[in-house]
């Protein structure tokens, strides 16, 4: 998808055309049509926010595989996502306009097939040697498909209405929707799977190495990922009934003059965006990984494990919340001035991992997630200006922003991927055993190494490039700040 680089005219729209609830003539939206749109991106983040807290936990303790596998089935999917960004705006930018549009049919089509890979992703099929094919197989569909939805579902932000303004409204309907579902679906999840990983549990186990998984306990898990699921279809009604896509305006389309690896050979050059993306590539990995083994250390390297619930709310809680604030402060302050925000989590967590009270912990899942809130903020706010920069030096046209903005998310998800990976293995090496409800004294000491010194050195890493080096020329303040809010993408916890 491309992003016009200023208002476009209103298109001359056939009266059958016109969709309910918005004005031809300037291109208004409804409030209701702005709702239903946002709504249209809730099952995303649901499912997202549930699977990043609480996966590892399932595929290790109640699937009970491998580390190993475990690391090689969060590698693959978060690598599957990542190649299915280019790959899905390719195919989608080929396809033909249908009766319901051309964006529509794709992210509708998706839905039934990310809501079935995500149930069974959470299945304990009955054959035990083949549990890490199985995993890894539906966690790289889930993760494909989902791109293949998010693609032209942002997408439709653009040609729901020529109007600037109605577009920035509509996307900050969306982004609200997208951090309710966050909170929705690690609030949901974790309700229904929390009697599963409480202290009661291992209390009753007669031996604390015993591997055996209660049918009760797989049975939660499948009603947890039917009623996230379930988000699929009801979302994708309402964002059917509500939402028209608009026709398209004759205009040639502006991303036509540049291929991606083209295109990505050229950005890739500009040292800007060189800073800002490898900065994040430490940063996002982090946030990711501090996400990822908070539920597994809560459980395995602390008295924690009835406060696991609680803490994960605490986090999403706290990084909604204080997006405003760090909004006003990007205005306010600057974006370097932001920067340091990220780094307001790193003493706190070394604490946790210390001393992993129940006090302590509800402190750092607080700073945490003021800290991870900035952590998503920043980049999409630095973005723009970055574009702008390029733009002003280069004169490339409209179509390489597209190239921005997808390269940094792909770039963004392999970072992910490597690191959840390579943290996983760590603790096949340190003789995790799956299912069991006391660990040996590596896994814990690993467990807080995880939790505490990769995220610190990561967060200080990214902070340091950021902080250090060539800063991107903004042409016109107030033409940044027009477009900064069209240009983000969705605010995403997992």
């Amino acid at each position: 998808m491309s992003v016009p680089q200023g208002p476009t005219p209103a298109p001359v729209a056939e009266p059958h055309a016109q969709e309910p609830g918005s004005d031809k003539r300037d291109g208004h939206l409804s409030v209701c049509t702005k709702i239903c749109y946002g709504i249209g991106g809730v099952p995303n983040q649901v499912a997202s926010s549930a699977s990043a807290f609480y996966l590892q936990l399932f595929l290790l303790d109640v699937a009970q595989i491998p580390a190993a596998q475990v690391s090689l089935a969060l590698f693959g999917g978060k690598v599957s996502g990542a190649v299915a960004d280019p790959v899905a705006g390719f195919f989608i930018n080929k396809s033909r306009r249908t009766g319901s549009g051309r964006l529509m049919p794709w992210a509708l089509g998706c839905m039934p097939l990310i809501a079935l890979a995500y149930f069974f992703l959470w299945f304990l099929p009955p054959l035990t040697s083949l549990r890490g094919l199985w995993y890894t197989s539906f966690y790289c569909l889930f993760q494909a498909l989902a791109t293949f939805f998010q693609v032209p579902y942002t997408a439709l932000t653009m040609i729901l209405t020529p109007s600037p303004r109605e577009r920035d409204s509509a996307t900050a309907y969306r982004m609200t929707m997208e951090m309710a579902g966050t909170l929705l679906g690690a609030t949901v999840h974790g309700l229904i799977v929390s009697s599963a990983h409480g202290s009661q549990r291992c209390e009753d186990t007669v031996h604390p190495r015993s591997t055996a998984v209660s049918p009760d306990i797989a049975r939660l898990y499948c009603i947890a990922a039917a009623v996230v699921a379930l988000t699929y279809p009801v979302c994708g009604s309402l964002l059917c009934l509500g939402v028209k896509e608009q026709p398209e305006t004759s205009a040639p389309a502006s991303g036509q003059g540049l291929s991606f690896f083209t295109g990505l050979a050229i950005t890739s050059r500009h040292p800007p965006y060189l800073k800002l993306v490898i900065s994040f590539l430490f940063i996002s990995a982090a946030v990711q990984v501090e996400q990822s083994y908070l539920v597994l250390f809560c459980t395995h390297a602390s008295k924690l494990h009835d406060h696991v619930q609680k803490l994960v709310l605490t986090i999403l809680v706290s990084a909604v919340l204080s997006t405003p604030l760090w909004e006003w402060v990007l205005q306010r302050f600057g974006k370097r001035t932001s920067a340091f925000g990220i780094c307001v989590m790193v003493p706190f967590s070394i604490l946790l991992a210390a001393v992993p009270s129940a006090p302590v912990a509800y402190v750092v899942a607080f700073v945490s997630g003021v800290s991870i809130a900035v952590s998503l903020l920043l980049p999409w706010s630095i973005l723009p200006d970055v574009v702008d920069d390029f733009q002003l030096q280069h004169r490339h046209g409209p179509g390489v922003e597209t190239i921005f903005y997808s390269s940094y998310v792909f770039f963004t998800k392999l970072s992910g991927a490597g690191a959840l990976g390579i943290s996983t293995l760590s603790l096949e090496f340190a003789g995790y055993e799956a299912g069991a409800c006391q660990q040996a004294e590596e896994v814990v000491v690993t467990l807080k190494v995880l939790i505490g010194a990769v995220p610190t050195c990561m967060i200080l890493i990214g902070l340091c490039i950021l902080l250090v080096g060539p800063t991107p020329k903004i042409p016109r303040q107030d033409t940044s700040f027009q477009l900064s809010l069209r240009r983000r993408t969705s605010y995403s916890l997992a």
